[in-house]
């Protein structure tokens, strides 16, 4: 498969064969522009993958703050009741129904850009300059980190009588701390965007080519699935440390501002200096990340189509 087949979807006049266009260029695919519709796709991939997988993320953040097993993670969210299963759904889906449309949508205009100033007369290999847009893409996303810090807030019960909602927490921040308050724990997420987005767009396209040839587009669903999940799953077991030092860095309200190290210090000596302990919750961020990503690819790809 080339590089540009390698990101993005099979060409739309493969589903004009079958007679089938869903927009049949009206509405939102005829107002998208061809790089446009990259952020778009992005976007509602984003808000699909949150509202199926939200409460397991909630199990999982537990997991990584506290140490705990999911047994007890779900029973923490049982105590704190049906109306608070929910509780911080806002901040990640602004987050990341924006940081995933900036993820693809930049990845793919940092590429358009660098391939065209970079010729194929200045030796550096494509491969190279792909990368390089990923990484750019990925630090991107983190200005959108506060989304982030106020869903760690909202999701830890130790702060459900000082935090009200998204817009409360925000005001909190900035009125009593500033700004600076708002990207505590900036430090890991820089450290895992950068690479995992690398991996991510560099790896997708040859994993699809070692799956079964898709003559359907059931076919091609169950494929760009398979492969955004299984990257997803892989990427989220690399960097799943750099998430325990976010979240605990980004549970604390106040004071000094930690190294990146001093925190995982910090973690490593509470659980005993166990690396079981310290990847607690590893295994349901497996499954999650292995769901989400697979949602989130498939239904890109599939959007991609659509537009």
């Amino acid at each position: 498969m080339d590089p540009e087949s390698a990101r993005t979807s099979q060409p739309q006049g493969s589903l004009g064969k079958s007679g089938v266009s869903l927009l049949s260029g009206r509405g939102l695919g005829a107002a998208l522009t061809p790089r446009g519709k990259h952020y778009a796709c992005g976007s509602i991939a984003a808000f699909t993958n949150i509202m199926v997988t939200f409460p397991i993320q909630k199990v999982l953040f537990r997991q990584q703050l506290h140490g705990v097993r999911a047994r007890e993670a779900v029973g923490q969210l049982q105590r704190d009741g049906m109306r608070n299963l929910y509780r911080g759904l806002l901040p990640p889906l602004l987050q990341k129904t924006t940081t995933v449309a900036i993820m693809f949508g930049l990845y793919e205009d940092f590429s358009h850009v660098l391939l065209d100033q970079l010729s194929t007369g200045s030796g550096i290999p494509e491969l190279v300059t792909r990368s390089f847009a990923a990484a750019l893409a990925g630090t991107a996303e983190a200005a959108l980190m506060p989304f982030e810090r106020v869903q760690t807030l909202l999701q830890d019960h130790r702060h459900h009588g000082r935090f009200h909602n998204t817009g409360h927490t925000f005001r909190t921040l900035l009125r009593e701390y500033g700004v600076k308050e708002c990207y505590r724990g900036l430090v890991p997420v820089l450290i895992r965007n950068g690479p995992s987005n690398m991996l991510f767009f560099g790896l997708r396209g040859p994993i699809k080519e070692q799956l079964p040839e898709a003559s359907s587009r059931t076919g091609h669903l169950v494929n760009d699935f398979v492969c955004g999940g299984v990257l997803g799953a892989a990427l989220g077991i690399m960097f799943y440390p750099l998430n325990v030092v976010k979240s605990r860095a980004q549970s604390q309200v106040g004071g000094a501002f930690r190294p990146c190290g001093e925190v995982l210090m910090t973690v490593w000596r509470e659980r005993g200096g166990s690396v079981a302990m310290l990847f607690r919750g590893a295994h349901l961020n497996y499954h999650r990340s292995l769901l989400s990503w697979g949602i989130i690819n498939a239904t890109y790809e599939l959007l991609l189509k659509v537009f």
